[in-house]
């Protein structure tokens, strides 16, 4: 079954976050880790996955990432901290 992910990066703890959608959340960190896609994270050297959520239709995914995108940076900080208070890569393993 095809999952979808939301996902937050951070350039280190409390620095600038990145929030972002894939299907293929381990691909799309290694894009992210080797700087392969121009962008706002190679850019800003953003590629610590600090938070991900796993969801069942892009519909899902795609109507969380806008609204996380929407929200104060206190709240994403927040919701961050409940699951990674220490802001540790979740994709060190991969």
């Amino acid at each position: 079954m095809k999952q979808y992910y939301i996902y937050i990066l951070a350039s280190k703890k409390n620095g600038t976050l990145y929030i972002g959608f894939t299907d293929d959340l381990e691909r799309r960190m290694k894009e992210h880790k080797l700087k392969a896609v121009e962008g706002f994270t190679k850019r800003y050297n953003v590629s610590l996955l600090v938070y991900y959520e796993v969801y069942k239709t892009s519909g899902e995914a795609f109507i969380r990432e806008r609204r996380l995108k929407k929200w104060k940076r206190d709240w994403k900080i927040q919701l961050i901290e409940s699951k990674n208070p220490e802001w540790i890569d979740l994709s060190m393993e991969w």
